[in-house]
């Protein structure tokens, strides 16, 4: 197995894992409803759809470099909605919050660069 495909399935799998969490835990939408976005429950099952579909675009090795540019601006959304608040309980307590955010954003830059399609 090449590096790139391990990274290909370890994306897909957080991101499927991520969707199917927001469309079968219904605890989730009170996160999104807190966040003061406009239609936030609406939101919320937009964003696991646009998950779920990448996760298996990248599983089946189909149109990476665009999923890849999808979900690093969903990572980033998340962080900037979800991860800087948390820098008021302290600057080291909000990088242990977004340390998986931050990951799979290094790893979806890795997959948009190196990507060969």
């Amino acid at each position: 197995m090449t590096t790139m495909k391990l990274i290909r399935y370890l994306v897909a799998f957080v991101f499927i894992t991520s969707a199917l969490m927001k469309l079968l835990n219904s605890d989730l939408e009170n996160v999104f409803i807190n966040l003061g976005l406009p239609s936030p429950v609406q939101l919320m099952y937009a964003v696991a759809t646009v998950e779920l579909a990448a996760g298996v675009m990248l599983i089946m090795d189909r149109y990476v470099k665009n999923c890849a540019i999808i979900l690093m601006f969903i990572i980033i959304a998340a962080i900037l909605l979800t991860k800087v608040p948390a820098l008021h309980g302290g600057f080291v307590q909000a990088l242990f919050h977004a340390r998986l955010d931050i990951v799979m954003l290094g790893l979806l830059f890795i997959l948009y660069r190196n990507y060969p399609r």
